[in-house]
């Protein structure tokens, strides 16, 4: 007898298709349960995890929490200005939820382990690990346990008649969700390898973009998005129709080194349209509605959030408080962005806010609102300190007793 139901985190891919066959021969368990999570990516992606999982498995599952992938995850990462070295974050983000969502069905299915198709080389099997041990499940995963490389993995589907997409001269490993798309693999690990244009799907070149740029404005309520020129609509479909937008204009692409939480160095690319413009108009909007003091604190907190996210560390308590303070901050982030998509750049022309701190009258210098003699006593005492030193040679004095 064998050791019974085990829940699979299944995308479609080649990682995950050969887990099915592998948890049955080289694990021993008798049922394999597949669950496919859709956080937005394509539907023929969502189609084809769907079809394959209810033909090579057990039992399929194909959960949709795009909304709530965008109201519990993206939204926060707006707030918190979430990006890693850089880039915005994406496939962190998604992997807690997906997570949660198999520990779910694991429950229901009352398996006795929750199985992933994740290396043992990247960032995925710890934010999965994480989730999973939390829920009091064994970690099973096949790829990483088995030490299995590409070409292997290549011939053992094959073998067993499970189609894949990849081959051996285009190995490109892809995950997606309606936020962020990742490309790597094959030769797009080397640092010096320059990407072909099919790796991408939802951007241009910045070279084919059309000639003439687009104007835009993208409004914001506490903090996140809820209008283009005006029309408001859901967030995922926000999302989903800049993409559009800023993919044709060739903006939202990171090709990268990024280090890893085992402390590997990897080359990346990314793709990223919506992400890009709209972490961009959100901080420019925080810089005309919050105190210095607020946003000079806010990057430490921005910064620490996106650590805590990157891992998956969605259950730290510290995670938890942060958000308690972005939200805070994020009370006054309401007004408009005026933008300008153009050849992969993406700028400000202009913002406004209902709670700006700002004022045309005071900060004008045609204006007399403000009497200018009055920081006279300020500059007098401002940088006394430093002055006194520079008076002194810049020398330090001698410590008492040095001969």
């Amino acid at each position: 007898m064998g050791k019974g139901t085990i829940v699979l985190a299944y995308s479609g891919g080649l990682d995950t298709s050969i887990c099915i066959p592998l948890l049955k021969e080289r694990y021993d368990y008798d049922r394999v349960v597949t669950v496919a999570v859709n956080v937005g990516q394509r539907d023929e992606e969502i189609d084809v995890a769907t079809k394959k999982g209810k033909k090579l498995a057990d039992r399929h599952y194909t959960i949709d929490v795009r909304e709530r992938f965008v109201a519990e995850h993206i939204f926060p990462a707006i707030r918190a200005n979430g990006s890693y070295e850089g880039y915005p974050m994406g496939t962190s983000l998604a992997r807690p939820l997906i997570a949660q969502e198999v520990v779910k069905i694991a429950q229901k299915e009352k398996a006795t382990a929750i199985a992933h198709g994740c290396t043992g080389k990247g960032n995925d099997q710890l934010r999965f690990d994480f989730i999973i041990r939390a829920a009091g499940f064994e970690v099973v995963a096949p790829i990483r346990e088995q030490n299995l490389t590409r070409d292997w993995e290549i011939g053992y589907a094959k073998e067993h008649n499970i189609p894949v997409p990849v081959k051996k001269d285009k190995p490109w490993s892809m995950d997606e969700n309606c936020w962020s798309r990742s490309i790597e693999g094959g030769r797009l690990e080397e640092p010096d390898f320059h990407p072909p244009e099919e790796i991408f799907l939802w951007t241009v070149s910045p070279e084919k973009a059309p000639a003439k740029p687009e104007k835009i404005t993208l409004t914001f309520a506490k903090g996140v998005p809820v209008a283009i020129n005006g029309k408001k609509m859901p967030g995922y479909d926000l999302i989903q129709k800049l993409n559009v937008l800023a993919g044709k204009h060739g903006i939202g692409r990171n090709d990268m080194i990024e280090d890893r939480i085992l402390g590997l160095k990897a080359r990346e690319n990314y793709e990223h349209p919506a992400a890009t413009v709209i972490l961009f108009a959100h901080r420019d909007l925080e810089g005309l509605v919050l105190t210095r003091s607020e946003l000079a604190f806010k990057r430490m907190v921005d910064d620490k959030w996106s650590e805590l996210a990157y891992e998956g560390l969605v259950y730290e308590p510290l995670y938890a408080a942060l958000n308690a303070f972005i939200d805070t901050t994020q009370e006054r982030v309401n007004g408009s962005v005026d933008l300008e998509l153009y050849k992969g750049a993406v700028r400000v022309l202009g913002r406004s806010s209902p709670q700006a701190i700002y004022s045309g009258d005071l900060v004008s210098f045609d204006s007399s609102s403000i009497d200018q003699c009055d920081a006279i006593g300020v500059s007098r005492y401002f940088g006394l300190q430093a002055r006194i030193v520079h008076a002194m040679g810049g020398k330090k004095p001698e410590k008492a007793g040095r001969k």
